[in-house]
């Protein structure tokens, strides 16, 4: 009668892949999250005092060019916020690469948002406000935290009804409903963060008996 031969134990100093994995996503979500959210809101601020000085075609091109710039801002700004998204000194993590797609899938939208500008300019706001947005969805889930679900979400409900309340001032209302939700993002993201600092502060530490 034959019989199975158990699988090996991992030697010890072994790493399970997928326990690699999890304390990797705990890495990557203990960060501070605060660069892009700042980019934007800058942009989106810039967008918003377009649409009320400017006529539709120039406001057309700011929206476009103050979105686009987010992902570029952000880098920039990762410098002063600790974050440093080009420091190739930092320890590599794959997540890094996953919330760099999440972007990149932000700026696809494009394809979507100049095809119905194209029939309806005022359609810009509407689609690039709210498709640009999703990305906080997966977010929500690599940061471990409600905030990007919340963004996601009540951007999409708020910059619709904004689009439907105000026709005449859609490059003017659908900014404020925008910077208004990063404003608490931001908020509740800086929280977050000094929290997890006073925690980790707080954490007893263990003593390694020397030999």
């Amino acid at each position: 009668m034959s019989r199975s031969i158990p699988a090996p134990l991992p030697t010890p100093g072994t790493v399970l892949v997928a326990d690699d994995l999890s304390a990797q996503r705990e890495a990557f979500a203990r960060r501070r999250f605060l660069a892009m959210p700042l980019a934007g809101a800058l942009a989106w601020t810039a967008v918003g005092i377009g649409g009320a000085v400017l006529p539709l075609a120039a406001a057309v091109w700011v929206l476009f060019i103050a979105t686009g710039s987010i992902a570029y801002l952000g880098i920039g700004l990762s410098r002063f916020t600790g974050e440093h998204f080009m420091d190739r000194s930092r320890p590599r993590n794959p997540f890094d690469a996953l919330f760099f797609s999440t972007v990149a899938m932000a700026l696809l939208v494009y394809a979507i948002a100049i095809p119905f500008f194209m029939v309806e300019p005022t359609s810009l706001p509407l689609s690039v406000g709210i498709l640009s947005g999703l990305m906080w969805l997966p977010t929500a889930w690599l940061m471990r935290h409600w905030i990007g679900a919340f963004h996601a979400i009540a951007r999409t409900v708020l910059v619709l009804a904004a689009w439907l309340a105000w026709p005449e001032a859609r490059f003017v209302a659908v900014p404020a409903v925008i910077v208004a939700i990063y404003a608490v993002t931001i908020v509740v993201l800086e929280r977050r963060w000094r929290r997890m600092g006073e925690e980790s502060v707080g954490a007893p530490q263990v003593a390694v008996a020397g030999g």
